[in-house]
C-alpha cells in the first residue's frame, strides 16, 4: 500500500520531490538522485567512501563532493596498495595539494585505514571490507516519513565503528559510520515519496 508523502518533502521545478537536504545545488541534486542510497559494493569503492566521509568531517559534504575528483587523483583511485605504501614524500604531496581538504589527521588517517584494509584482505581475502561492511546492514530501514526519523547514529553503526577500530581503522565513529551506511544504502533514509526510491 502506498504511503502519503512525507511532508518534509522539498520541490523543484521539475515538479520531483526530493529529501530537502539535496536542493541547494544541481550538485547534490545529481548526487541524491544518482547516488546516495544506492547500494556499493567492492573494498576499494568502500574504501573511498569511508575516506570521503572522514574529510568531510566538520565539513559540508558539498565542499568534499565537489573535491572528489581531485581526491580521486590525489589518492591514486583509492587503490589500497598504493595509499598503503604512500610516505613522507606523498603525505608532503597531499598537504600541498589544494584541489583536496589538507588536514594531516585526515590524511594520516587513510593512510592507516589503506593499511588496514590490506592487513584485512590479507586475514580473509579480498572482498573482507565489503563484507565486514554490509554484515551490519540492518534487516530493514522504517519508513522516513519526516527529517526527524532519521537518526545520527544507530546500534548497527556503532557496532560497525566498534569492529571497524577492532581491525586498526581510525576516524571511523559511530555518526560517521552512519553516514557512509546511508551512502553506501545499507540503509534507506531517502523520505517517503522521495523521487530517488523510484528512480
Amino acid at each position: 500500500m502506498n504511503q502519503p508523502a512525507s511532508k518534509d518533502l522539498a520541490y523543484s521545478a521539475d515538479g520531483l520531490g526530493r529529501c530537502p537536504w539535496a536542493m541547494s545545488t544541481p550538485d547534490y541534486i545529481n548526487y541524491h538522485d544518482q547516488e546516495w542510497g544506492r547500494p556499493v559494493h567492492g573494498d576499494t569503492e568502500i574504501f573511498e567512501r569511508l575516506t570521503l566521509e572522514a574529510f568531510q568531517s566538520g565539513l559540508s559534504w558539498l565542499t568534499i563532493l565537489r573535491k572528489r575528483d581531485a581526491f580521486r587523483a590525489a589518492f591514486a583511485t583509492f587503490d589500497p596498495e598504493v595509499v598503503a605504501a604512500f610516505g613522507d614524500a606523498e603525505r608532503d604531496r597531499l598537504l600541498a595539494d589544494t584541489g583536496i581538504v589538507r588536514n594531516r589527521a585526515k590524511i594520516d588517517a587513510t593512510l592507516t585505514n589503506a593499511r588496514a584494509l590490506l592487513n584485512l584482505q590479507y586475514e580473509q581475502g579480498v572482498g573482507a571490507l565489503d563484507s565486514l561492511f554490509w554484515s551490519h546492514a540492518p534487516a530493514g530501514s522504517p519508513p522516513r516519513r519526516a527529517l526527524t526519523d532519521v537518526p545520527a547514529s544507530t546500534a548497527e553503526s556503532v557496532a560497525l565503528a566498534k569492529a571497524l577500530k577492532r581491525k586498526g581503522f581510525v576516524f571511523v565513529g559511530p555518526t560517521t559510520m552512519y553516514a557512509a551506511m546511508q551512502a553506501m544504502g545499507l540503509v534507506n533514509d531517502h523520505l517517503v515519496g522521495c523521487t530517488a526510491v523510484s528512480a
